[in-house]
């Protein structure tokens, strides 16, 4: 470095750079607090704005800026075309810049209600979050989510940003009200580093050095606060932690699995253990671009080879052997739901932890929490933004570790099997018992020994429709059809269930879902025993067909879709139920106020239009002897 402060050379700015600490921060809020301001005044403050961006500012201030002639910061993060009309900020949006004394990472991220689910996604990366408020509005619903959001991925540095301060003639008394208000409600999260900054985003004030129109403050500016927080904090002091991403083979001699590091550290000659198969090796070579290394950290992307031959595949995870990581497929996670359809109990959805997506269902929620007084209240479902606890079953056992442990280890996203959207994202707390300690019981006398029996082979007759289409009626003589012909059958009748197994359920969404889960589960066991089991239920939902589908062997589960037109269903009606529905007597009735989904691709379409229901049920029949479920002789 010369005389005058400049580094004579790159690599000297380089290797400076590279030296100092790096801060990741959230900025959130209620809508129109000021997030986007504040963040670029920051950027511009700090030198982090080229001269074309000034520029491009200025031409985008005048455009679409409010402030007369002054620069609208607001613009250089507010990068959408929807943002910049509205004047509100929809996406997260990333900005990185660097000070004398620290990097920075900062992640602007929606007010609004409606994209909680975007600035969730900005919290779960974040060291420390500042947290705006309008000095004219107080705490308000937003501030509140906001803040139980943060704690609940694990950030627990807070700067409580009081903005707009100069709209209250720069009240002191306003400012300690908020900040009292603030306090109190941190407490209950359990969040006690809380540092209050009043400031004027827009002017400046407070932001990169005191101002002098608040004497009455003594603490550090904004960014001074940023640059000398003190994160904490080591991954690597924990177990090690890697997900397999790809298995590395350039030729047939070398085999490496690379992925990123989670969570502690390796070296040549560590002993691992791989999950889920649970065997053992020891590191031979930490492999990089640049060369070998003599270690390896959290955050590092890197190849290890191992001195066994082992079977690893992408999403395995390979641990310290004398730490490893949990393996079960029950939890109890805290949930975030982030679509506008809701989060049904039972309906089968992918879940995406690390390197791995599984099938997965839950529970109904144990509570849902309302952010403004924290209660737990009871729910059957989640909302669009509803934060809830709920257990989480997989369809296999997986690598994990509380995400009070690793962030990394223990987070998911949720996923529509349909239209592959990310719904929901979660965080786990614990390994559910009986997940350990509940084994399938072995039996001698098993399936294929009932089958020899029976004569014919098993499967389930999964007849959908609207109601009144004539499922029961064609199940009925399907059932006594195949009963003369000497097979083993039993009939699960969508009203006949209602007395019993589903008596305790409503006709909800949630409660359709429950319902179809269970008729699965009896359909499942009555299969193992080796029936033809006849199931006649609108089931208007195709996920949870294909749930009941999942739960049988290939070939097992023959969807039948008795297509019969709403009209005449109405005009039928002999339970006069669609005549209830339309007055709004009978509310969530599939067809008129609830949504009937149509079969994709159903084995047996049956159009009753066409066809009498003698001629339906002689056609499944023809269909088991085509697939040599049943013989014509038997």
């Amino acid at each position: 470095m010369n005389a005058e402060g400049r580094f004579e050379d790159v690599e000297a700015y380089l290797i400076a750079q590279q030296a100092k600490g790096l801060l990741r921060f959230i900025t959130c809020g209620s809508v129109d607090d000021g997030k986007s301001t504040l963040i670029g005044r920051l950027l511009h403050e700090s030198k982090a704005l080229f001269d074309d961006q000034l520029a491009a500012l200025e031409g985008d201030s005048r455009k679409f800026g409010t402030q007369g002639d002054e620069l609208d910061f607001a613009l250089l993060l507010d990068g959408l075309g929807a943002e910049r009309e509205q004047g509100i900020t929809i996406d997260v949006a990333y900005r990185f810049f660097v000070t004398e004394k620290r990097k920075f990472i900062v992640a602007d991220t929606p007010g609004h209600e409606q994209y909680t689910r975007n600035m969730i996604t900005g919290a779960s990366t974040a060291d420390l979050a500042v947290i705006l408020v309008d000095a004219r509005k107080g705490l308000l619903t937003q501030t509140r989510r906001h803040s139980y959001l943060v704690s609940l991925v694990g950030i627990r540095r807070i700067v409580l940003a009081v903005n707009k301060l100069d709209l209250v003639d720069w009240s002191q008394e306003v400012f300690e009200s908020i900040e009292r208000d603030y306090r109190a409600f941190a407490a209950q999260l359990g969040i006690e580093d809380v540092v209050a900054i009043p400031l004027s985003a827009l002017r400046g004030d407070n932001l990169s050095s005191p101002s002098a129109r608040t004497p009455w403050y003594r603490g550090p500016s904004l960014l001074q606060h940023l640059e000398t927080v003190d994160v904490g904090g080591d991954d690597a002091s924990g177990p090690l932690r890697l997900p397999v991403q790809w298995v590395n083979r350039p030729d047939l001699d070398f085999r490496g699995y690379s992925g990123r590091i989670l969570g502690g550290r390796v070296r040549p000659g560590d002993a691992v253990r791989v999950l889920p198969s649970g065997r053992t090796s020891t590191v031979a070579r930490i492999v990089t671009f640049d060369g070998d290394l003599a270690e390896a950290r959290s955050g590092q992307s890197v190849t290890l080879t191992l001195t066994d031959d082992i079977d690893i595949s992408r999403g395995d995870v390979i641990c310290a052997a004398g730490d490893p990581a949990g393996l079960a497929d029950q939890f109890e996670a805290t949930l975030v739901w982030m679509a506008d359809a809701p989060m049904l109990p039972g309906r089968p959805y992918l879940v995406k932890l690390g390197a791995t997506t599984l099938g997965a269902s839950f529970g109904q929620p144990k509570y849902v929490v309302d952010v403004n007084s924290l209660e737990h209240l009871a729910a059957k479902t989640l909302e669009l933004n509803g934060i809830g606890v709920a257990n989480l079953t997989l369809d296999r056992a997986v690598a994990f570790d509380p995400y009070a442990s690793n962030r990394d280890m223990g987070s998911f996203i949720v996923i529509d099997r349909y239209t592959n959207q990310t719904v929901g994202a979660g965080l786990l707390h614990f390994a559910l018992r009986r997940s350990q300690n509940i084994h399938w019981q072995a039996v001698e006398v098993d399936k294929q020994a009932r089958i020899r029996q029976n004569g014919h082979s098993p499967c389930v007759l999964w007849l959908t429709g609207l109601s009144g289409s004539g499922k029961s009626t064609i199940a009925n003589i399907v059932e006594r059809q195949l009963h003369a012909l000497g097979a083993r059958t039993y009939l699960l009748d969508g009203d006949n269930v209602r007395h019993g197994l589903s008596k305790d359920l409503g006709f909800t969404d949630a409660d359709r879902v429950e319902n179809i889960r269970r008729i699965g589960e009896v359909a499942r066991l009555m299969v193992d025993a080796g029936l033809i089991v006849i199931t006649a239920f609108i089931s208007p939902f195709r996920s949870e067909r294909q749930l009941a589908r999942g739960m049988v062997e290939d070939g097992e589960f023959i969807e039948i879709f008795v297509d019969t037109p709403l009209a005449v269903v109405e005009q039928r009606d002999p339970k006069g139920l669609y005549k209830k529905a339309r007055r709004g007597e009978l509310k969530n009735f599939t067809g008129i106020d609830s949504p009937y989904e149509v079969p994709a691709a159903p084995e047996l379409h049956l159009r009753t239009m066409e066809q009498s229901p003698e001629e339906s049920a002689s056609a499944i029949v023809d269909l088991l002897v085509r697939r040599g479920v049943i013989r014509r002789s038997h």
